[in-house]
């Protein structure tokens, strides 16, 4: 039975959800009432203000209609992970939008650049009031830090394809060794998608082989190909490759610098995940 459940919106995590609702939504606004830029990030940053309040606004209207506790899967883990998730996506809209398009006159960038970082103090408030929340449930996959640490890599992935163009590898002198980091990039992004949806489905149970131990394989493989891409990206994609002078707010070389990051911060993220699995098997588990 469907009923209106007022509480939803009333005690403090439905307040903040609200207010994430608002300042998305007014990020969004004033960064839509500018010129568009044709450049990924631009897009990028519009994308992350428009599915975080749209995805915030379904969340409220699911658990204010109850319809939330008939879905097929657990709620609370989903909407733990689903504010993790964004408030790192907004935090890195917050640094990407204002550094690449915002000025000193540039009111309405500012504000939007603004009102990012006040939905990543809401986002933030509204985990560590759900993780002190009393649920009853059993914590899910997504909300666990190895899921966290799976949302995260596949996220630190999608900035480096965003930032890919054919001129970073193709034709170049180091073509090979770039494209081995692509390949990188590709097969980890692929190995963490393949994970998050096999335990999300509950199809754990019909691998032929212990699933724990496969998934340590893959962190472990992972990790150790970023490292190689870690050293590679840089050593190749920078030799004898200074910014050019004519090169203006962002140009084609400053996206080899965000892949440079991103890569240094999803190597962290894949060591760490793969020392967590580890422990987590052969030591934690069996205490």
């Amino acid at each position: 039975m469907v009923y209106m459940n007022l509480k939803s919106i009333t005690q403090p995590v439905g307040i903040l959800r609200i207010l994430a609702v608002i300042f998305t939504c007014i990020s969004f606004s004033l960064a839509a009432s500018v010129t568009p830029d044709s450049s990924p990030y631009w897009g990028w940053c519009i994308f992350t203000w428009v599915f975080c309040c749209f995805f915030t606004l379904l969340i409220l209207i699911l658990e204010f209609t109850t319809i939330s506790t008939k879905v097929p899967f657990a709620w609370e883990d989903f909407t733990g992970a689903f504010a993790v998730l964004s408030s790192v996506m907004c935090l890195f809209a917050a640094i990407m939008y204002p550094t690449f398009f915002a000025c000193n006159t540039c009111y309405r960038q500012i504000g939007a650049s603004v009102v990012s970082w006040v939905c990543i103090a809401v986002y933030v408030a509204e985990v560590v009031l759900t993780r002190l929340r009393p649920t009853g449930q059993d914590s899910g996959f997504l909300s666990t830090p190895p899921g966290i640490m799976k949302m995260l890599e596949s996220f630190f992935a999608c900035l480096i394809f965003l930032s890919l163009e054919n001129d970073h590898y193709s034709g170049h002198q180091h073509a090979t060794g770039l494209n081995w980091c692509i390949a990188v990039y590709s097969l980890c992004f692929i190995l963490a998608i393949t994970i998050i949806l096999l335990t999300l489905g509950n199809i754990t149970a019909y691998v032929p082989f212990p699933f724990d131990k496969v998934v340590i394989v893959c962190n472990v493989l992972a990790a150790v190909m970023y490292l190689t891409a870690m050293v590679m990206w840089p050593l190749y994609s920078f030799h004898n490759n200074k910014r050019p002078a004519t090169c203006g707010r962002l140009c084609p070389w400053d996206k080899l610098v965000l892949i440079t990051v991103m890569t240094i911060f999803n190597s962290i993220v894949y060591v760490l995940d793969s020392i967590y699995s580890i422990l987590l098997v052969f030591f934690l588990r069996n205490e």
